[in-house]
């Protein structure tokens, strides 16, 4: 399966990930960890993004998606991946279809996460890191794992908080690009779920992202 990943910040969208990885034995292509490893690996389309971002500068689509392409015919792509990060924006979305057609990898599924903005800030701003095990799951406005007082739930460890969790504005600024059913990051999800309703070559699944992990997991597992 060549399954396509949206949801927004907080929705549990690299969590799921994780779990479709291990259960399907199928890699998790976060789009971030491509420019690192082109970057690192001084490959030429690494050279080129490495300028841009060292000016501050967005890549361009014309290099991110050859990126994305290159990783996606690796050998460990043979029996299916997860996309996870891009596209961001309708446009990119459109030219990422064009491009898997045109290099003749089908896209199976698009699955998109439903999470309410103000949820998704709250389980951002709510989440807390254990000083023992930062995979000790701790967030304030979750019932089914908060914490016990300023404690860790799970070993009774000190609590923090990530600097970026904290930043309200940050957060609105990224919600706001992929909340965006115009151009964003949910104009790309809607751009595939109209092409799944006019051919059906797609198969578009959305999944409440309001229950918990595991309820959120199995759910997803059935659908697919």
């Amino acid at each position: 399966m060549n399954i396509l990943f949206f949801g927004p910040n907080g929705s549990g969208k690299g969590t799921q990930g994780a779990i479709l990885k291990d259960k399907y034995n199928t890699p998790h292509i976060e789009s971030g960890a491509i420019f690192r490893e082109n970057i690192k690996g001084g490959t030429e389309l690494g050279i080129k993004a490495k300028e841009y971002i060292d000016r501050g500068d967005l890549v361009p689509d014309e290099i991110t998606i050859p990126m994305i392409l290159d990783r996606l015919q690796k050998d460990d792509c043979k029996n299916g991946w997860l996309l996870d990060g891009f596209p961001r924006n309708k446009t990119q979305a459109v030219k990422l279809d064009e491009s898997l057609k045109k290099a003749n990898i089908k896209l199976d599924i698009v699955v998109e996460i439903i999470l309410d903005r103000e949820i998704a800030k709250n389980r951002i701003m709510g989440r807390r890191l254990c000083v023992n095990d930062n995979n000790h799951p701790n967030n304030i406005y979750i019932d089914a794992i908060k914490p016990d007082g300023d404690k860790c739930r799970v070993c009774g460890g000190e609590l923090s908080t990530r600097a970026d969790d904290q930043d309200e504005d940050a957060i609105n600024k990224r919600h706001g690009i992929y909340y965006d059913t115009e151009t964003g990051t949910l104009a790309a999800s809607y751009y595939f779920k109209d092409l799944a309703a006019e051919d059906g070559s797609i198969k578009y699944i959305t999944l409440d992202g309001k229950p918990s992990v595991k309820d959120v997991a199995a759910e997803l597992v059935s659908k697919l």
